[in-house]
């Protein structure tokens, strides 16, 4: 942190705030009916009004480009002094995005668009902006954050792990400083003291996964019921245990990076504290699940809801097992812990597979982020169904995490007394957003248009056909030079795809979980002439493929992909890796009828290739739907649980995340946000 920096650094003007956390009401779908014709014409005066802000950015640029950077310091400096007083007024708001634009371009070499000064209005007041991939999310950031750390307001720079979370405050931290801010990124090394001095900066980067942790840490410390005046009197007494320290100021102002992921994907696994059990029992409870459901037969005993990723236990089912449960006694004598076992021993020998959805490694089972194609080392499965795959897999049997409090994603983050956010995938989640978060989502046109081509998508009959076909693809690709990318869902299907390209000669690179140490080279040589990389969601969001200048003529990266994701914004997502910043690209997919997304259909629908595009489609919208119910569930489950972190005494252990904004608008289609209320430390 510069010298500059730390004479910046203020406090923030209210500590430790936070929102309610809001209700729902039965209310809120009239509400929505009745509004929506109001909000269209409201949306249009917004949009009249925003543009003229544009314009007025545009206006000061003539002028800050011939001031010297000790004048454009000072007119920081002024600005700030009037924004802590007044907030995020209109004109000030103005004048620090003509002056951040103009930073930027000294300092990072960057001039902000005027679609990307847009993209910063709307979030500043309170909204997700949808920007194509490769239009400069990351250096948009710098508006909306140091406008709110010019309002006193300490600022959360929220991304989905902690890699970018570093990229992305080295790449801004010039702009920043040369403003005066001070900033910092939370890792996973920081001590609890380490942390407190970062988050006493105005902007701190960290990935959800920290700073949900981070809060949840604080509120152990603060109790069910915070007493902030006793905290500040122990500070100040200089008597507070350095465990007991609150690391966050609170929360008032966030801005999600990729925020669908982080919002909507994350939100289907709480955050959990938990105690262990003792691993000799856990292993023994493994070994008998597994021998209740020896003999137990689908359909008769049992059926697969692979949707939703569990079991249903039949009449014919639950009474073999209570015979097998009379048998052995124990706990398996309890109706409930009984079936809740068996089931769950089903899940681990039908539903979860070595590959797709966990590997080991060091004789450990862990577990494969499905959006993100990443390894989640600190995570496991609850209920026993961790113990279960790793007595399965002949693995090491760990402890147990009892839950002893939760918390979801949802109820953190509609804490917050700002909230915005950015994405390239956003208006599959729209109403969501609207829903659980009041964030309505602004689509913000790209700067150049688009010149990426989608070639459509080829179904086969079966697996080794779609091998083939792809196969056949890249080699035809491969030898007019351009680069290839080949998007696949799991661990597995990548080295499938590997073995197919080794047989045919095909020289190409795997960027997968199980090599994420290569991670970083492979993704710098994948836009090279010639280059053929089989990729995971690891090569998705957040990467940027740089394309040889010489080969754009030839018509840039081809991206295929070899199957479906359970939510077409993933898919979205890997065809943005291709024209990016207006260059060429083309995309096209290649599917089977074998692929594992069609298992979710009933079986009653006839598997012909000729339907094959009707079937994915209907695949994934069955798979969303159960997705949205999941999280809707998991929100209500946590709002019945009543009391958040209600627990006293004895040994807890942050062990694992498994996983108010604005009201002024309600996404596109829908109110637009009020950005030009005075507002004073994030309160409306």
């Amino acid at each position: 942190m510069s010298e500059q920096a730390q004479m910046w650094s203020l406090p923030a003007l209210e500590r430790n705030a936070e929102r309610a956390d809001p209700k729902q009401h039965w209310l809120d779908p009239i509400e929505a009916v009745a509004t929506a014709a109001p909000s269209a014409l409201l949306r249009r005066l917004w949009r009249s009004r925003i543009g003229r802000l544009v314009g007025g950015v545009a206006a000061l640029e003539p002028e800050l480009k011939l001031a010297s950077d000790a004048r454009l310091a000072g007119r920081a400096r002024e600005i700030r002094a009037t924004m802590r007083r007044d907030g995020l007024d209109e004109q000030l708001v103005v004048a620090l995005f003509a002056l951040v634009r103009e930073v930027s371009r000294r300092t990072v070499g960057l001039r902000h668009h005027d679609v990307q000064v847009l993209a910063g209005l709307s979030m500043i007041g309170g909204a997700v902006v949808e920007m194509d991939t490769g239009e400069g999310k990351t250096v948009t950031v710098a508006l909306p954050a140091a406008a709110a750390a010019f309002a006193g307001m300490p600022v959360h720079v929220v991304t989905v792990n902690e890699y970018l979370a570093e990229r992305d405050h080295r790449a801004l931290s010039p702009i920043f400083s040369f403003l005066g801010l001070s900033t910092g990124v939370v890792t996973n090394g920081l001590s609890p003291a380490e942390k407190v001095a970062v988050y006493a900066r105005d902007i701190v980067y960290a990935s959800n996964k920290d700073i949900a942790f981070d809060y949840l840490r604080d509120r152990i410390a603060l109790g069910i019921r915070p007493n902030f005046l006793r905290t500040r009197l122990r500070e100040f007494a200089g008597d507070a245990d350095a465990s007991q320290r609150v690391a966050m100021r609170g929360l008032h102002f966030a801005i999600v990076d990729e925020a669908d992921s982080v919002l909507v994907d994350e939100a289907r696994t709480p955050l959990i504290i938990s105690r262990e059990t003792d691993v000799s029992e856990e292993r023994e409870w493994a070994q008998q699940a597994f021998r209740m459901i020896e003999d137990l037969e689908p359909d008769l005993h049992y059926r697969m809801r692979a949707e939703e990723r569990r079991i249903e236990l039949t009449d014919a089912g639950r009474a073999c097992l209570e015979d097998k449960g009379r048998a052995v006694g124990g706990i398996w004598l309890n109706r409930i812990r009984r079936e809740e076992g068996a089931r769950q021993a089903l899940s681990a020998t039908h539903i979860f597979r070595k590959g797709e959805h966990y590997l080991v490694q060091d004789g450990k089972v862990q577990i494969v982020d499905e959006y993100t194609g990443r390894i989640m080392p600190d995570r496991s499965w609850s209920d026993g169904l961790h113990q279960l795959i790793e007595f399965k897999e002949a693995c090491e049997t760990t402890s147990r995490k009892l839950p002893m409090a939760r918390m979801t994603y949802q109820r953190f983050f509609r804490r917050y007394l700002t909230l915005c956010g950015m994405t390239g995938t956003a208006r599959e989640v729209t109403s969501e957003l609207w829903s659980v978060y009041r964030l309505g989502v602004v689509r913000i046109p790209p700067n150049v248009p688009s010149k990426r081509r989608d070639l459509g998508a080829t179904i086969c009959a079966n697996q080794d056909e779609k091998w083939r076909r792809i196969v056949e693809r890249v080699r035809a690709l491969h030898s007019s030079g351009r680069p290839v990318l080949i998007g696949t869902r799991s661990v597995l299907a990548s080295n499938q795809l590997s073995r197919s390209l080794m047989e045919a000669g095909l020289e190409h690179e795997v960027l997968n979980a199980e090599n994420v140490a290569r991670e970083a080279g492979i993704i710098a040589e994948a836009g090279r002439r010639g280059r053929i990389t089989v990729a995971t969601n690891m090569a998705g969001r957040g990467v940027d493929i740089a394309v040889d200048p010489d080969l754009l003529d030839d018509g840039g990266l081809h991206v295929i992909l070899s199957e479906l994701h359970d939510a077409g914004r993933i898919d979205r997502q890997m065809q943005g890796r291709t024209a990016r910043r207006g260059e060429p690209g083309t995309t096209e997919t290649v599917l089977s009828m074998e692929d594992p997304l069609l298992e979710l259909l009933p079986a009653r629908l006839p598997r012909s290739p000729q339907f094959g595009r009707v079937l994915f489609h209907l695949a994934q919208r069955r798979a969303e739907r159960a997705h949205r119910r999941d999280r809707r569930n998991l929100l209500a489950q946590d709002g019945r649980l009543g009391v958040l972190l209600a627990f006293s005494g004895g040994k807890s252990d942050v062990s694992k995340v498994v996983g108010s904004a604005s009201e002024a608008h309600r996404g596109e289609g829908s109110s637009p946000p009020a950005i030009f209320r005075q507002r004073r430390n994030g309160t409306p």
